[in-house]
């Protein structure tokens, strides 16, 4: 599985990175960084948190 942006919809809000950090990070101009594209089973639902918690629908998984 693999996780995937849309950075034309993410507004670099963050709830992505406090629910999956080891995926997601807003740097300092505000925009969002992809830390790793690759979900394991164990990472699987911290990602789909931060999937369902995305205001905009920027982020989705790829299975």
């Amino acid at each position: 599985m693999k996780c995937v942006v849309d950075y034309g919809k993410c507004t670099g809000l963050g709830i992505c990175e406090s629910l999956a950090p080891e995926f997601f990070e807003v740097n300092d101009a505000g925009d969002l960084v992809l830390l790793k594209e690759e979900i394991s089973p164990e990472e699987l639902q911290a990602v789909e948190e931060a999937v369902a918690g995305c205001p905009t629908e920027a982020i989705t998984i790829e299975r």
